[in-house]
């Protein structure tokens, strides 16, 4: 099927609007990079508070000043009042009127332009998504909302309770730790798996970023096969931006103290699903002297993840510079991090895709990667596939890394070439292929993507 390249397609802002975006904000990110290369008109959906009455030429203002609080529109409010607890029972069922902000350049965007995409039209509602989340417990459905002339398509980049009317909704479920693995995670069990089973019986499609992650939610949701795509996820390049060896060498010294190829590097969230526990166990079990850099916020859980750096010995090792921990970064500094590093090593217990090793490849640094969830699907053999339950099977591969120049070398060169299967362009061919395959199909939803009946 044709259709016009200047189409008009819809993006939440449910994790862009963050101050510390996840791997999802970034998939966001690229997702609307992507359309924008490609031409399309690309309207933004967020859960800010701009008060519908306010004066148009003021919501500009009012929007960015939302956005640098870093909420997602999901957070109940500090405190109900009186009128709140009516407004709260008196939730009715008719669809709400997104508010538009126009957007004349009033505002400076520069620092916060990775938290709002390349866009047309601008539009917001007060906590969306709580609101939503309210409305599917009461209603057992999805939370209707409205826009003058939608978008052709709607790509919501997380199972949100909320949907586009006169949209072709689209959901994406990056994978099911919560109903695979219900202890890696904190999530309300019954609500989420409501909420999975709301957007599959509203959604026009599923989309998610792995055929590992495809083949789960198959089964977990009862699906029909036709009922999910997957498509990999692209990754910036803007990681493989480097300077020249020397500037590098020496922005790496000024900003972290540490020099090129001299450590062995986690990025991620120090939570139970990353396996950081067990990564610390393997590195203070093998014969290393090149320090473990854990860099990332520290999430739920994380005291358990770092117990092992409490002791006499972590905290001795600590001191030395030996396992140095760095709160959460930029971008810009990450990629530095990353490309200064003698090995990434990402023992996740189970990924739906799994960024930082593709970024690894991209950069030209040897990965060590667990060999659960999309992992081994991601990284093919461009990288070390180990146990993540196995810490010395961890620590192993760490000494091969440390030691083994000729091993680090065939590495980088395969996770080059294997990176390229995740570039933009790839990417948006199979967006253009995908999008051409939604809009074929009639506009009421097949009873393909209906859960199969038990």
């Amino acid at each position: 099927m044709s259709f016009a390249p200047d189409m008009r397609v819809g993006i939440d802002g449910f994790n862009l609007a963050l101050a510390k975006g996840t791997g999802v904000a970034t998939y966001a990110r690229t997702l609307a990079e992507a359309l924008h290369g490609l031409g399309r008109r690309i309207d933004l959906v967020y859960g800010l508070n701009v008060p519908p009455k306010s004066a148009r030429e003021q919501r500009e203002t009012l929007f960015f000043a939302a956005l640098a609080e870093g909420r997602s529109g999901e957070e109940p409010p500090a405190r109900i009042t009186p009128w709140g607890r009516v407004r709260r029972a008196l939730l009715g069922p008719a669809p709400r009127d997104l508010v538009e902000v126009p957007v004349a350049g009033r505002v400076v965007r520069q620092g916060v332009a990775a938290r709002v995409p390349e866009f047309e039209r601008l539009f917001t509602y007060h906590r969306l998504f709580y609101i939503g989340r309210r409305y599917l417990k009461r209603y057992g459905r999805l939370m209707p909302v409205r826009m003058a002339e939608p978008p052709a398509i709607m790509h919501w980049t997380y199972p949100v309770p909320v949907r586009l009317v006169g949209a072709r909704n689209v959901y994406t479920i990056h994978d099911v730790v919560p109903l695979k693995l219900p202890y890696l995670s904190l999530e309300d069990k019954a609500y989420h798996e409501r909420l999975l089973r709301a957007c599959v019986a509203a959604g026009d499609h599923i989309l998610t970023v792995s055929q590992a992650s495809r083949a789960d939610i198959l089964d977990c949701l009862g699906l029909a096969p036709e009922a999910v795509t997957a498509i990999h996820q692209a990754v910036s390049e803007s990681f493989d931006r480097a300077d020249a060896p020397d500037a590098e060498a020496r922005r790496l010294r000024s900003l972290f103290d540490l020099e090129p190829r001299s450590y062995f590097l986690f990025y991620g969230a120090t939570e139970p699903k990353k396996n950081v526990g067990r990564l610390i166990e393997a590195y203070l079990g093998a014969p290393i002297d090149r320090p473990l850099v854990i860099a990332g916020p520290e999430a739920w859980s994380s005291e358990g993840e770092l117990r092992l750096l409490n002791g006499a010995h972590g905290k001795a090792l600590m001191r030395a510079g030996q396992v140095r921990r760095i709160d959460y970064l930029s971008a810009e500094h990450l990629g530095l991090l990353l490309r200064g590093a003698r090995a990434l090593v990402f023992p996740s217990l189970y990924e739906g895709f799994g960024l930082p090793p593709v970024e690894a490849m991209r950069a030209g640094v040897p990965v060590i990667a667990g060999d659960a969830g999309a992992l081994p699907e991601i990284v093919g053999d461009a990288a070390l596939l180990v146990d993540p339950y196995d810490a010395a099977a961890i620590g192993r591969a760490m000494t091969r890394l440390d030691t083994d120049e000729d091993l680090c070398a065939r590495l980088v060169e395969r996770g080059r070439a294997r990176a390229g299967a995740f570039a933009l362009a790839p990417y948006q061919a199979a967006l253009e292929a995908f999008h051409a395959h939604l809009l074929a199909a009639p506009q009421e939803r097949s009873s393909s993507v209906s859960s199969r009946s038990t």
